[in-house]
């Protein structure tokens, strides 16, 4: 297969509203790189905490959320890839040691802006995860928010939260039914099962499951010509796909929409703009 050459740009920490100085890249927990030449449109969000295998930490999913807020603004994104700096890892979860310093109402404060920055993953854009590595608990939750996953066949997934005497609190218990069926997603969440990314690709969890190679990156490689070949498509008309089948057709706000609603409460034939 010919490998089409792809222009990088470095990574960056996004600069956070109203700060004088974002301090260097290599220190931020998110990063973030849009790709240029044929690949312009691809924006890559890198978690790069390597000391806590991606662990959802109170800084990491601050930056996190930020970074989605000010993309969420950039209509050159056209899609939106999520990938990790840390070899052999997607993102851990939870960060428990931190949680274990919390008080109980911190926690909670903690569990709802979670649940926020899985919402906010419900991007505009197509989002695709490339699970490398072990996505586990709100690690896998991260990825069921995106629209699409890919997975390296010896990656590790699941929603382990049982196991260790917790429930799935950042929209796991929603987002695996509605991939897997109440069933199927009832048996993992009680039972904690961790899945390899072949055994995840058969249950439909990931759409694509790919040997790892030596980079540690198939997943990555595989997820970024998914996202190639969403590029060339109409960026109105995949965002209007998504809202369709995310929400309903229903709530497309189209002119042609409303023109029809006002025609038939007139009682007279539509005319259509394509709008």
């Amino acid at each position: 297969m010919l490998r089409v050459l792809c222009l990088l740009r470095p990574w960056r920490p996004l600069r956070a509203r109203g700060c004088a100085s974002d301090g260097a890249a290599g220190g931020s927990e998110i990063q973030v790189r849009a790709l240029a030449g044929p690949d312009q449109g691809i924006t890559e969000i890198l978690m790069n905490r390597p000391s806590a295998r991606n662990a959802l930490g109170n800084v990491f999913v601050s930056e996190l959320l930020e970074t989605l807020a000010q993309l969420r603004e950039d209509r050159q994104v056209r899609v939106l890839l999520f990938r990790s700096g840390v070899k052999g890892v997607f993102c851990a979860g939870a960060d428990l040691k931190e949680r274990e310093q919390m008080s109980e109402a911190e926690v909670g404060v903690f569990v709802q802006r979670l649940r926020g920055l899985m919402n906010d993953i419900a991007f505009p854009a197509p989002t695709i995860a490339a699970m490398d590595g072990f996505a586990l608990g709100g690690g896998l939750e991260l990825a069921l928010a995106c629209d699409l996953r890919v997975a390296a066949s010896s990656a590790v997934m699941g929603l382990i939260e049982t196991t260790r005497g917790l429930l799935p609190g950042a929209g796991g218990t929603q987002r695996l039914p509605r991939c897997l069926g109440v069933a199927l997603a009832k048996e993992l969440i009680f039972t904690g099962r961790r899945l390899s990314g072949t055994e995840a690709h058969v249950l439909g969890l990931v759409n694509h499951a790919v040997a790892q190679n030596e980079e540690g990156d198939a997943a990555y490689q595989r997820a970024r010509a998914l996202a190639q070949e969403i590029l060339p498509q109409a960026p109105i008309a995949v965002r209007l796909g998504k809202v369709a089948i995310d929400r309903g057709t229903e709530n497309i706000p189209t002119r042609d929409r409303l023109e029809g609603m006002a025609a038939f409460r007139e009682k007279r034939t539509p005319k259509f703009v394509g709008k």
